[in-house]
């Protein structure tokens, strides 16, 4: 990290923000259809989407039981029976969960609905991460979320990529580098008021000073637990496909046993403004089909 940035990160981080509908980069490689059903369905939650292009069965994993059981309420109180998959991105994800979608005009932007609650953080990570298939909930960006908290309905199902070992490698490193920003900004945020202070004093010795006792502590504390990938997460990126720049950053609490065709369906119909279906694609019932 040069010096400059990190200055600039000191005084302009704190006004920052990030939607939960913010657009990630696309990418045209192409992936493999598959569905790895968990190996122990007996004991999870199974819930049915039925959508207006096929069903999707997803199981909800028992380590995450905040979001798993928002979830099974959501689907019982008929929450997500009509909403609309919102935003689609394909070799990425396919996003839905927007209560206000329900009765959305053509071309209406969406993305902010939700039962007007957030659900705590529940990373069960390097066990479960964003491979195809994976279902995770979706969230405000760190700036304005340091804690991570999940949307109280928007989810999404991975897509995503392949990764030859040779991009995995540079993956690593951009992974790597992104944890380290992840928990500069949590610094930041933690001497926020005094770096106001020391700005509006217009204390750039003191800015410095401060900027150099942080970078310690950070490069100490990575050092305590650098970023590292499984062996599953490896062959997982490499052999089924996944978006591995999002672990660790946005709570994965189930996934998909039966319907990646359908879900590969959705990630390939037409998109146009803000990553929405130019033809709406629903989620006309979703029912709770083992609990």
């Amino acid at each position: 990290m040069k010096k400059v940035y990190l200055i600039l990160a000191l005084v302009a981080f704190v006004g920052m923000a990030c939607s939960m509908t913010s657009n990630q980069k696309k990418t045209n490689n192409k992936t493999t259809k598959t569905e790895k059903a968990v190996n122990y369905t007996d004991t999870l939650t199974q819930v049915e989407l039925k959508t207006s292009l096929g069903d999707i069965i997803i199981a909800l994993y028992n380590e995450t039981p905040k979001h798993r059981d928002n979830f099974v309420k959501l689907v019982k109180d008929g929450y997500y029976d009509g909403v609309l998959f919102h935003r689609v991105i394909k070799d990425f994800m396919i996003q839905t969960g927007d209560g206000n979608s329900k009765t959305a005009t053509p071309g209406q932007m969406l993305g902010d609905g939700d039962p007007g609650y957030t659900i705590p953080a529940e990373f069960v990570y390097p066990k479960y991460f964003h491979k195809k298939g994976a279902l995770a909930a979706a969230r405000t960006g760190d700036q304005v979320n340091p804690e991570r908290a999940s949307s109280g309905s928007q989810f999404y199902i991975v897509t995503g990529k392949l990764y030859s070992s040779q991009e995995l490698d540079m993956m690593k490193q951009r992974l790597g580098d992104q944890k380290k920003q992840g928990m500069w900004q949590q610094l930041v945020m933690q001497h926020r008021d005094e770096i106001m202070r020391m700005q509006s004093a217009q204390d750039n010795s003191g800015l410095q000073r401060l900027q150099d006792q942080l970078i310690a502590q950070l490069e100490a504390e990575y050092a305590k637990d650098p970023f590292r990938l499984t062996d599953e997460q490896i062959e997982a990126y490499t052999t089924v496909g996944g978006t591995p720049h999002l672990d660790g950053q946005y709570t994965v609490f189930g996934e998909v046993l039966k319907g990646m065709d359908v879900v590969d369906a959705i990630q390939n119909v037409k998109t146009g403004a803000n990553d929405r279906p130019v033809d709406d694609v629903k989620i006309i019932k979703a029912s709770i089909i083992k609990n």
